[in-house]
């Protein structure tokens, strides 16, 4: 079983793609090769082949990494299930991650929503999709200060607020207001439902 995450750029016609492109390629760069595992076209779309475990702690990163440009954002629909045809790139592979991935994304705009999943298991979906509204709640609201903090918390899970202090020139006590503001403490928790979650389905 794989992950897909499909995703566009939001606002991403009033910004240059220098802004933010090179933010993106550089984190997909890191997660796998372009174009078998990640993929980026028509400009400002983009899908990624992941593991399943890592699937919405990635999705959170590049929100957080394409939030740090002030005005953008991005929808992401991330499909869950098996690859039943491995093409050249993974636009061009199939199989019912891909089509929930796909047919997710594409609900988004409708439901306007910014962060779906499609696991192929109902309840399971209610229950993460519920959650994720809500989290979008204050997700969707981040500023480029809070996005940082948190691209900051996912590259660097293990540092202290004082390392982060020291990495972002500021005090430990600034460090600590943008983390509550940001509410990492909720975005860890998610994490740790997902992957609790994740065993049922396996």
């Amino acid at each position: 079983m794989v992950a897909i995450i499909t995703g566009d750029i939001i606002n991403s016609e009033n910004h240059n793609s220098s802004e933010w492109l090179g933010i993106l390629k550089a984190y997909l760069s890191r997660l796998g090769s372009s174009p078998i595992d990640w993929e980026v076209y028509r400009g400002d779309e983009f899908q990624l082949k992941i593991a399943k475990e890592d699937a919405l702690r990635a999705a959170i990163h590049i929100k957080a990494l394409i939030k740090t440009v002030k005005g953008l954002d991005v929808r992401m629909g991330i499909g869950l299930g098996s690859e039943t045809f491995k093409g050249v790139g993974v636009s061009e592979s199939n199989g019912p991650a891909y089509h929930r991935s796909g047919r997710t994304f594409e609900s988004l705009k409708e439901e306007k929503l910014n962060l779906t999943i499609a696991t192929g298991n109902g309840f399971i979906d209610e229950t993460l999709n519920l959650m994720l509204k809500l989290a979008l709640h204050f997700m969707d609201d981040w500023s480029p200060v809070s996005a940082e903090i948190i691209v900051l918390a996912l590259d660097y899970p293990d540092a202290s607020q004082r390392e982060i202090a020291e990495r972002l020139n500021i005090q430990q006590s600034a460090v600590s207001q943008r983390q509550k503001r940001a509410r990492l403490d909720l975005v860890q928790e998610l994490l740790a439902y997902y992957s609790k979650t994740l065993k049922e389905l396996s």
